[in-house]
């Protein structure tokens, strides 16, 4: 069964907030937007929101959606791992603070450390911080080891989704 989850790229003037994962959690160490697992009967939006204020205690405002990221391991092509709604949202409230889930920093967004962030973040990480829509199938050997291949499609209606 498919893992339904989302990203949240808060941007300040031209800074993006990013969480670098603690070690144990999935994607220890990588820098990425904050975001996490659906629930059950969770609209993706509200998913955003309330991820975002449990990893940094920012309550976000108006968020856009402007990507669908599908992953896939171990080599395979059908039924996506993971499919991650990427949220971009410039309205804010409070001050980020860090959280078990790891530290936060603001980072300049037109010079992303990428060797720091999950491998498919270079091929998709600028259409979400330019707002540009977009939906992303992303092929990993092992358990998401390393990158085998990827397609990005460009100005695609997002659908919403409830789990």
């Amino acid at each position: 069964m498919t893992i339904q989850a989302t990203l949240c790229f808060i941007l300040r003037d031209d800074k993006v907030l990013l969480l670098k994962k603690s070690k144990g959690l999935f994607g220890q160490d990588k820098w990425s937007a904050p975001g996490g697992k659906m629930l059950p009967g969770e609209e993706a939006e509200y998913c955003a929101v309330r991820e975002v204020l449990e990893e940094t205690q920012l309550a976000i405002k108006n968020p856009e959606q402007v990507g669908i990221l599908h992953f896939y391991k171990n080599d395979r092509r059908e039924n996506p791992d993971w499919t991650v709604h990427v949220f971009l949202s410039r309205t804010f409230k409070g001050i980020p603070v860090r959280s078990r889930e790891g530290q936060i920093g603001w980072f300049d967004a037109n010079s992303l450390s990428l060797e720091e962030m999950w491998e498919d973040d270079r091929y998709w990480s600028r259409l979400a911080l330019e707002g540009r829509r977009f939906e992303g199938w992303f092929y990993y050997s092992g358990d998401f080891e390393n990158l085998v291949d990827y397609r990005i499609e460009e100005d695609r209606p997002l659908a919403s989704v409830k789990v």
